[in-house]
Parts: C-alpha cells; sequence; structure tokens
C-alpha cells in the first residue's frame, strides 16, 4: 500500500493496544482506506468491516440512511461525512467510525465541489471532521491523498481520545 502502510500500521497497533475497531464507510476514496487498514496481518483484531458507499442507492442499502435523514445535508459536505461516520460506527458497533466523501476527479461534483475536494469524519471517543483541497484533476492521485487524510485524521482522533 506504499505509503501508507507504516501509517496503518501505526494506526493497527494503537487499535490493537488500546482494544478498539474501527468501522469505515467511504466513498471518493474507493476502497484505498480500508485495504490500507486490512493490509496489516492481524487486521481481524481490529477492523469490523467497511464500504464503499459511492451512491445514493449504496446509501441507503448499505448504511440504511432514508432520504428524509439528509435534509439539509448534501453529499461531499463535512455534516455528511460526519452522519457517515456516526452510522457505520453505530451499524457496526465499532468504536470508531471512518467515513469520507467527495469529488476525485477528473471533473467536480454536480454539487459544484471542485476535483480534488473531500471531506473526512471520525466518530468515536472524540468527534473531528477535515476538508481536503487538492485543486488537483488527478483522479488516482485524489484518491491515496484522500485515504492519507483520513488516516491521518484518525491517528490524531486516537492520541487525543
Amino acid at each position: 500500500m506504499n505509503e501508507l502502510t507504516p501509517l496503518a500500521s501505526a494506526l493497527a497497533t494503537l487499535l490493537k493496544e488500546r482494544n478498539q475497531t474501527i468501522a469505515i464507510a467511504e466513498s471518493s476514496a474507493g476502497g484505498l482506506i480500508s485495504a490500507a487498514l486490512l493490509a496489516v496481518p492481524g487486521a481481524s483484531a481490529y477492523f469490523l468491516g467497511g464500504a464503499v458507499v459511492y451512491t445514493q442507492a449504496a446509501r441507503r442499502a448499505l448504511l440504511r440512511v432514508p432520504d428524509e435523514s439528509l435534509a439539509g445535508i448534501r453529499s461531499s459536505t463535512e455534516a455528511y461525512a460526519a452522519l457517515k461516520a456516526r452510522t457505520v460506527r453505530e451499524l457496526l458497533g465499532a468504536t470508531w467510525g471512518l467515513a469520507e466523501t467527495g469529488a476525485s476527479g477528473p471533473t467536480g461534483n454536480r454539487y459544484g465541489d471542485a476535483p480534488g475536494h473531500a471531506c473526512i469524519a471520525v466518530a468515536g471517543p472524540v468527534e473531528r471532521v477535515i476538508t481536503v483541497e487538492t485543486r488537483s484533476p488527478d483522479r488516482e492521485a485524489n484518491m491515496w491523498k484522500f485515504a492519507q487524510a483520513a488516516l491521518e485524521l484518525l491517528q490524531t482522533s486516537l492520541r487525543r481520545a
């Protein structure tokens, strides 16, 4: 998993030492967040599950979030990322929920966000949300940046909990 491996390994160590678990709901990162965490041997001790929630249909089916729960919230926002993080945490009974939503590129999304825009949230003993703007149309590079930012946010949150 290239440069994500040392970060994922450090997270694995922290989660295992604390006997804590993680659940993931990502979209624009395309599964890279989950893959990085699962690439570490012993992942079954802390990784409860993850989903690429890329469409409204996936949100409804996998996260069980009905349309009416999104009143005043749209995709690719910090509020939506926080909702996804809280929901996946609750559904899987994890200590931590980590979620990402955005526009990987090469164009922006239908909401007007530029390519390289992502919102990432952690829900657990502490909650944090960030927005990442790479300003790049490079889809794959953005996906890797989103995954890295998500893992870094989780690391910061674990250290503050």
